[in-house]
């Protein structure tokens, strides 16, 4: 099949659906059919949305091609569409044909875009051979973290909506957001958190959302966490200036190098002495230690980076204070300064645990309850946080390993060998479209 052809916006047929006036326990029962026959119908289409969108990635705040497809085919559905969003984002309302006058319950759907500087090592007939300028180097672009499945599952689940608009008692507001990944540099706020200063929560106003990812686990399997999930995601720079000297003849400086390495072993006291770890885990790592030009030269400067992942606000502000007191501290001892800069990053994924609690029986019942597991802590970072931050939300993980490959020893996200099997696409679909349905059928107007 060609992409091209599969991608032509060929109308659905429409679905008549009786008795409008049907009371809500009858409705609930009567959907889950009707998103699974209408998933069937669209599958073709999100497959080929996914492949179209794997072939032709896009960094993050660079997505025009990707916004374009989606905003003219949301268009076409009957969407009403908002664009340049946080400068690439797209935003589309659908109003339920059921929803009372004050407008009732507003369900958000999430997918991210962007698409990762990496050249794509596996090999497939629509195989990503896209190259881009990316903070002034030309780099391959690959969507290794799975980004082209969450576009073209919320496309299909929006699809799905759109055909039983009539019988939705509230109204549903899909964010496709730009620059997951990060923005280029200069370019912050970006993402999920421009989204938000832009008021994409409001008007109108979003009383729940929702948002999944795909990872390595049996394809179709579904993790989930109630409360922390995923860690915040901040990062520091610190420079140490000291005095630079022969040597042979340390005595006539002050070294960075010592001082820094005294730092970097400091720092790893503040979790394992000051932190909890029975209640909130947390990590401190250096990840980059550079000084010096020659073997006999000690230098004036050394720079240390790193990152820090937590999973609690307080404990995530009492790292970054103890970080710039051990750095300033340890260097005033030695004669010598320090300059700490932080580069907040992106806060806790938490999901609310009521909403969890509520729509764990959905994901159950799509899914099947033997392929719904509670997911363990991981210490990468989501920039749905920010949606988190305003409204409650439940952020999901979903499979997309073939089934008889063992998903531990699979190329992970960010790999140029990341593999999605499109087996859980529709798994995806239903998933996205019963929580909005499950959600605001039982949601307070």
């Amino acid at each position: 099949m060609k992409i091209s052809s599969a991608l032509a916006f060929a109308t659905l047929s429409v679905l008549l659906l009786a008795g409008t006036a049907t009371p809500q326990p009858a409705l609930a029962q009567a959907l889950p059919e009707d998103v699974d026959r209408l998933t069937a119908e669209v599958m073709p289409r999100v497959i080929a949305w996914r492949r179209d969108f794997h072939q032709h990635p896009e960094l993050g705040n660079r997505e025009f091609r990707t916004s374009r497809i989606i905003a003219e085919y949301l268009a076409s559905i009957g969407y009403e569409v908002k664009t340049g969003v946080a400068r690439t984002g797209v935003v589309a309302v659908l109003r339920g044909g059921r929803a009372p006058a004050t407008g009732g319950p507003v369900v958000a759907l999430r997918a991210d875009m962007d698409a990762l500087p990496v050249t794509e090592l596996v090999d497939l007939p629509f195989k990503s051979v896209e190259k881009a300028e990316w903070n002034g180097q030309q780099v391959g672009v690959m969507h290794a973290c799975g980004h082209d499945n969450h576009v073209a599952i919320l496309l299909g689940a929006a699809t799905v909506l759109s055909k039983l608009k009539g019988q939705l008692p509230g109204t549903v507001k899909l964010i496709f957001q730009p620059a997951e990944e990060g923005p280029p540099v200069g370019e912050s706020p970006a993402g999920a958190e421009l989204m938000v200063q832009e008021g994409v929560l409001d008007n109108p106003k979003v009383t729940a959302a929702f948002g999944l990812h795909v990872f390595p686990a049996p394809a179709g399997a579904v993790a989930y966490r109630s409360g922390p999930l995923m860690a915040s995601g901040d990062f520091f720079k610190i420079t140490l200036t000291g005095r630079q000297t022969h040597g042979a003849a340390p005595w006539g400086g002050v070294d960075p190098i010592v001082l820094g390495s005294q730092i970097v072993v400091a720092l790893q006291t503040i979790v394992s002495r000051t932190v909890n770890i029975t209640e909130a885990p947390a990590v401190v790592t250096v990840g980059r230690f550079a000084g010096g030009v020659r073997s006999n030269i000690i230098p004036e400067k050394v720079e240390l980076e790193g990152t820090v992942r937590a999973f609690d606000e307080t404990v995530r502000q009492d790292i970054h204070r103890r970080l710039r007191d051990i750095s300033t501290k340890y260097a005033e001892a030695a004669g010598a300064t320090a300059q700490v800069e932080f580069g907040l990053g992106y806060p806790v994924t938490r999901n609310d645990p009521a909403l969890t609690e509520r729509m764990l029986p959905t994901l159950k019942r799509v899914a099947g309850a033997d392929n719904v597991n509670v997911s363990p802590l991981t210490g990468t970072s989501e920039d749905f946080s920010f949606f988190q931050q305003k409204v409650p939300g439940l952020f999901f993980f979903l499979g997309i390993t073939p089934r008889d490959q063992d998903h531990t020893r699979v190329p992970v996200n960010h790999s140029p060998l990341f593999f999605a099997d499109e087996s859980a696409l529709p798994v995806g679909v239903r998933l996205m479209s019963s929580l909005a349905i499950d959600y605001l059928g039982t949601a307070s107007p």
